[in-house]
């Protein structure tokens, strides 16, 4: 959390509304369900991605 203040600064809710606003326009309300769908399965990948490293690390 620290890191976003420090590389965002302090984001208010106005430059948030903003930005949804913008992502709506160029993606349209349609695709951002499959966009956030990719994001999240991104996620997970690297989620269990970092977990096997650590269990490989232990098993050493």
């Amino acid at each position: 959390m620290n890191f976003l203040v420090v590389f965002l600064g302090t984001v208010s809710l106005w430059q948030i509304i903003l930005i949804v606003a913008v992502v709506l326009l160029m993606f349209g309300g349609k695709k951002i369900p499959e966009l956030m769908r990719g994001f999240g399965s991104g996620i997970k990948e690297f989620k269990n991605a970092s977990k096997d490293e650590q269990n490989k690390d232990q098993s050493k």
